[in-house]
């Protein structure tokens, strides 16, 4: 099981800007089991408010420099962030997770 916070804005495809990563990407990660969330600047209900408008329930919302909490909060054998930013990069290496560029999401293997 592998736990998967995404950045929005830059990074999924209904963020502000729009990134590359799907809603069915996110579906099929859940239908696999794994725990999906998400580590963004924007606050914790629009977070959740704009997951529930795809159909989907995260896990856990809250800022990217929260993620040491997420990661305490929910071990696993794999704990990644899907960003945009060397600011998402810094706060994911700093919480130890993997992270992955919203342009290589594709290469990801789960």
């Amino acid at each position: 099981m592998a736990i998967v916070s995404f950045d929005i804005d830059g990074t999924m495809e209904f963020g502000e800007p729009p990134g590359p990563v799907t809603v069915d990407f996110v579906l099929a990660l859940l239908e696999s089991g794994h725990v999906i969330g998400s580590a963004s600047d924007r606050t914790r209900s629009d977070q959740s408010s704009t997951w529930a408008l795809h159909g989907i329930e995260p896990a856990f919302v809250g800022g990217k420099h929260h993620l040491h909490e997420v990661r305490a909060q929910f071990p696993g054998d794999r704990h990644v962030h899907i960003g945009d930013t060397h600011v998402d990069e810094h706060y994911a290496q700093l919480a130890g997770f993997e992270f992955c560029w919203m342009s290589d999401w594709q290469s990801l293997v789960f």
